[in-house]
């Protein structure tokens, strides 16, 4: 590093390149600490992941004319396969260095002399924003990381800057892992393992390199009184800290299902974000909490990597649901230290998607103060009461984003943000998506000594990832709520109006909606968003029997954006909402309710490339490819039920219709209606049962369907058997009678 103090620690991972018995390793580096003797105190911690010896590290070499004192601690085991069959397990241990200030780097060397090296290199200058040595970037993995062939979607790596620098990752040039060739690629800017292509089964090794780079222009002072600037646009300036990280993964063979929660542990609410930054306090215990759960297995374990002396207890519940509570309480020699936690459920076939978070080491509690957070669809309101902080300088606190600013009252302070502003980060919780923001103390750059209080508020709105109020239709609005990077969260109403002109909803306790068949039924959908330029899209609309869009028996009444019912009529509206009228129908058998699903999207507008621009396509060639930032994927909502009634037939109607019941019969036989092929329902068909006032003529079958007309046909019946059986006796006789005046005649 130009005009810089380095400190290059090197080590080695022994044997990985020959045997699985070593898994991989990573180091976290505690900020280095000027003595007053001019000497710096570098303390780093090594963990090493292994098959089923991983007491058994690696010693270190330390140069005499750089280092004056090196003190290791002995290692201890922090967590292991608990099966029996020593599958993992992981180890940590730290070293202490004293270094000269003269040199521009010193070396740790691995007293095995093996081939594949490890560096840690740490600039030593004091930086102008912190008036603190860097620290450098925090990251780890469970021992044993593993994925059905069919299942990787991506592995995020933890990446976390305690200076809050910019992190970039990269694959280190190595003659043991070949990641390239294997189709894995890293993204450096989020740190994610990705594939290129179908990846091999079995174990492959990485090894990456992490770099951190500053986010504002800053100014580096050295010892020797030399300084160096620094900018965030200068693409050639070496790096403030680089770590290294090894570890392994097993591909295993495809398995039928990837969805996660069914054979795959799916992490629930309660379990902290990946990435997120929690708080511990010396000499006080600190507990993390983590649930999953798997409907078709049982998770066994939870693998863990954490720090020495971290407690675990695991707990199976019913439902495919477990839970494990992590215990640690840190030290004094923890103060101030960035420790990275990661952990995975694990089941017989497989595990979850790993997620790490950091512990940050404090002196004393922070203060949290009283927050009342009211969420919104789209944003979210904070008020923090003033006498929850005393002696707090409300100027010097900020959201995460310092562009956005608080505003205060005499008992409280506000804010108010939307979810994609601010610095709102989102979250995926398992189950929930959450959007977090934190409300937290900063110093001035020019300050030399600070009186006030540290304060971290953080302040988060949490949603079910869908939201469908449909199935409690008693409650009478449709309301969904979801949520995407590009689109933050967005909602959707889908409501049942009383006329044309789409200002009147039906009231909720009008639910379920009474129609009656041919009747006109009006419906709109509208979408809410934050974003000023959006457009809603109505791909397809399906009528089903019942509240299960997957139901075999369904109607279309939109296919790909075109209309397939005769009587669905679009009615003008703005471009995020969507209002149309449709005939009353009910499927043909004992069914006396309809739902109404349809698949909406939300697009960027006037990008001609989104789906909504493309409006009805009656035949795609091939499946498109979702624009990413230019569209949503498509959500489902439902509305209903819709329960059908019929009217009463007054009793001269009635007759006239049983007079001219044979001659309906007649044309009807002679005059079918015609059908046509596109408007044929997929999996059913709807009766139009038409009412008296349609002025329609009944046909034989709904003249069957009513008590009156059975009797009266029966008596019909009974009294043409009369007749016939008369007729037949009265012919009978009289050829009877003709046949003896013939035989007379005969004989004379």
């Amino acid at each position: 590093m130009e005009a810089g103090v380095v400190v290059l620690l090197l080590f080695a991972l022994v044997g990985i390149s020959s045997t699985l018995n070593l898994y991989g390793d990573s180091i976290s580096l505690m900020p280095a600490k000027s003595n007053l003797d001019g000497t710096f105190k570098v303390t780093f911690y090594h963990r090493q992941n292994g098959r089923s010896i991983c007491e058994d590290q690696f010693c270190f070499n330390c140069e005499s004319s750089v280092c004056t004192g090196l003190d290791e601690s002995i290692v201890l085991k922090t967590d292991q396969d608990n099966t029996g069959q020593h599958r993992w397990c992981q180890s940590e241990r730290h070293t202490t260095a004293t270094i000269r200030t003269k040199k521009n780097s010193f070396s740790l060397i691995d007293c095995s002399k093996a081939n594949w090296t490890v560096q840690a290199e740490l600039d030593l200058g004091r930086r102008s924003d912190s008036h603190a040595l860097n620290g450098c970037p925090i990251t780890t993995t469970v021992s044993w990381l593993r994925s059905p062939q069919n299942c990787f979607s991506g592995l995020p790596l933890l990446a976390y800057d305690p200076d809050g620098d910019r992190v970039r990752c990269r694959f280190a040039p190595s003659p043991s892992a070949s990641p390239a060739a294997a189709n894995f690629t890293v993204d450096e800017t989020t740190c994610t393992l990705r594939t290129t292509g179908q990846v091999a089964i079995g174990v492959h090794v990485f090894e990456l390199v992490l770099e951190d780079f500053p986010r504002k222009n800053i100014t580096l002072t050295y010892a020797d009184g030399t300084s160096a600037f620094r900018e965030p646009s200068d693409i050639n300036s070496p790096p403030l800290c680089t770590v290294n990280l090894q570890f392994t993964m097993e591909i295993l063979p495809p398995i039928p299902n990837c969805d996660a929660g069914h054979v795959r542990p799916m992490f629930l609410s309660r379990t902290p974000s990946h990435g997120e930054v929690l708080h511990a306090t010396v000499g006080q215990t600190f507990q993390l909490y983590a649930q999953a759960q798997a409907h078709r297995t049982s998770i066994h374990d939870f693998q863990v990597s954490g720090p020495q002396n971290m407690s675990k207890v695991f707990k199976d519940d019913e439902f495919g649901k477990a839970e494990v509570i992590l215990s640690w309480t840190p030290q004094q020699s923890d103060l101030y230290r960035s420790v990275p936690v990661c952990f995975t459920a694990e089941t017989n076939e497989s595990q979850s998607d790993m997620r790490c978070v950091v512990l940050m080491v404090t002196q004393a509690a922070l203060i949290q103060g009283k927050a009342s957070v009211t969420c919104s669809p789209n944003k979210m309101t904070v008020a923090l009461e003033k006498a929850s902080m005393p002696d707090i300088d409300v100027n010097f606190l900020q959201l995460r984003d310092t562009s956005c600013s608080l505003t205060s009252n005499g008992t409280h302070i506000l804010g108010s943000m939307s979810f994609t502003t601010c610095g709102t980060k989102l979250e995926d919780k398992g189950d929930f998506l959450d959007f977090v923001n934190e409300i937290t103390s900063f110093e001035l750059a020019n300050e030399i000594i600070v009186r006030r209080k540290a304060v971290k508020i953080e302040i988060s709105c949490k949603f079910p990832k869908s939201i469908s109020i449909s199935s409690y239709y008693n409650l009478g609005n449709s309301d969904y709520i979801f949520t995407e990077s590009s689109f933050g969260s967005f909602g959707y109403t889908f409501e049942v109006y009383t006329n044309s002109n789409f200002t009147s909803k039906v009231p909720a306790k009008a639910y379920p909606v009474v129609v009656t068949l041919l009747n006109k039924i009006y419906m709109g959908i509208q979408a809410q968003s934050d974003l000023p330029n959006v457009s809603l899209f109505v791909e397809s609309c399906k009528a089903t029997p019942d509240d299960n869009p997957e139901n075999t028996l369904t109607y279309e009444l939109i296919r790909n954006g075109c209309i397939k019912d005769e009587t669905l009529k679009v009615h003008p509206s703005n471009q995020t909402a969507f209002n149309f009228e449709l005939t009353a129908f009910k499927f043909s058998g004992n069914y006396d309710e309809v739902y109404i699903t349809c698949s909406v999207i939300l697009c960027e507008s006037g990008n001609a490339l989104s789906r909504c621009a493309q409006g009805c396509v009656a035949q795609p060639a091939r499946r498109r490819k979702r624009s990413l930032h230019k569209e949503t994927v498509s959500h489902s909502i439902t509305q209903g039920p819709f329960r059908f009634v019929e009217q009463e037939v007054p009793n001269a109607a009635m007759e006239d219709n049983n007079r001219r019941m044979e001659k309906s019969d007649t044309t009807a036989a002679a005059n079918p209606p015609p059908v046509s092929s596109d408007t044929k329902p997929s999996g059913g068909r709807r009766d139009f049962a038409p009412t008296v006032s349609s002025g329609g003529p009944w046909g034989i079958r709904q003249i069957l369907n009513t008590d009156t007309s059975t009797v009266v046909f029966a008596c019909v019946f009974s009294v043409a058997l009369v007749l016939m059986a008369v007729l037949l006796l009265y012919f009978t006789r009289k050829r009877k009678a003709d046949n003896q005046k013939s035989l007379l005649g005969w004989d004379n």
